[in-house]
């Protein structure tokens, strides 16, 4: 079976297997499903004394028309390389100042990689946390949606990074698309043995909020990423949400009582799609996370992609999505679950 007709294959098949819909009446309801989680149609308005627009160039315009609902990236997992910068070349994986951890997995599991698959995505971004410190060249990342952060992987060893894709990032079982073939099987699937090539990965329980700010890229990430990233900052510990800095460690990473959030990590990041939507966030919800009121939080293992958000927006999205679950119609433009489904309204 060819590449090529693979590659046609996925584009098709890699469409939500269901569709949700918001319900206008209750007629509908024999043949339109609710959305699996609660949706809300707008942003309520701020009460705080938010930080103004930046004025874009003229000829870099929000795009304010087109309809966010499915604009989202197909993939199964994020890996986000802990850089410790806040904007890279347009390309990453281009970048030529030291390590490069984003091109050496691109050359694994991109589209002429060894561990290349149609039906299995694996969307690689650079990321402004910092990698944790190490006696030896490493870098840390985070993989996501299922929560793990890998605080150090090794920059001269090859088998630590095939172990990171083999252990962490392929799929557990192959796609029927496949067939029955156990040299694919072998070769595409997850195998735990692999875990002794990366030691210390370990789970994370914090609320993420990426933004892309890859000015590299586009004006409109560039100049909006920074200034939203400011004022999530700056919202999330007014709802008792400590927003943590530098390097992860052992003792910070989720800290949390009974589920009940309690800490978050704000950055910035590459390329996601959709310049002319900036300011574009990616939020994830811990899987274990529960609302205030100790109920199980409605998004709780989800990314929820927002477009055109503005940093007047971010109370609201503070409040409604981190704080209650409540997902924001007016900048929505899909969702991807824990076992990697992509959702959209």
């Amino acid at each position: 079976m060819s590449l090529t007709f693979l590659g046609r294959l996925a584009r098709t098949c890699a469409q939500p297997s269901r569709s949700f819909r918001i319900i206008g009446s209750s007629r509908y309801l024999a043949t339109k499903p609710a959305p699996s989680f609660p949706v809300i149609p707008d942003c309520p308005s701020p009460t705080c004394n938010c930080a103004p627009t930046p004025a874009l160039p003229e000829d870099l315009p929000i795009d304010h028309k087109t309809t966010l609902n499915g604009l989202i990236s197909n993939y199964a997992q994020q890996v986000l390389v802990c850089t410790g910068k806040d904007d890279w070349p347009s390309k990453i994986e281009t970048e030529d100042e030291g390590d490069n951890l984003a091109a050496d997995l691109r050359k694994l599991i991109g589209p002429k990689g060894v561990y290349s698959d149609p039906f299995h995505n694996i969307s690689v971004l650079n990321a402004s946390f910092p990698s944790t410190p190490s006696v030896t060249p490493s870098t840390s990342a985070y993989i996501l949606p299922e929560f793990k952060y890998v605080p150090n992987i090794p920059r001269s060893s090859s088998e630590a990074l095939e172990g990171l894709v083999k252990a962490y990032l392929l799929p557990e079982t192959l796609h029927p698309a496949h067939g029955e073939s156990s040299d694919l099987s072998d070769r595409l699937t997850r195998n735990t043995a692999y875990q002794q090539f990366i030691p210390g990965v370990r789970d994370v329980k914090n609320v993420f909020v990426l933004i892309c700010g890859h000015g590299g890229r586009d004006m409109r990430c560039g100049m909006l990423g920074p200034v939203l990233r400011d004022e999530f900052r700056a919202r999330l510990p007014e709802v008792g949400v400590e927003v943590l800095e530098g390097p992860a460690n052992e003792t910070e990473e989720g800290r949390s009582d009974n589920g009940d959030v309690r800490s978050a990590r704000v950055g910035l990041i590459s390329h996601i799609g959709g310049h002319k939507f900036a300011g574009n966030v990616i939020i994830y919800l811990p899987p274990q996370m529960k609302t205030r009121d100790g109920k199980r939080h409605p998004l709780a293992g989800h990314g929820i992609w927002y477009g055109r958000v503005e940093p007047k927006h971010v109370q609201g999205i503070v409040n409604e999505t981190v704080m209650k679950g409540n997902v924001i119609k007016e900048f929505f433009r899909g969702a991807i679950r824990r076992d990697g489904e992509i959702l959209r309204l």
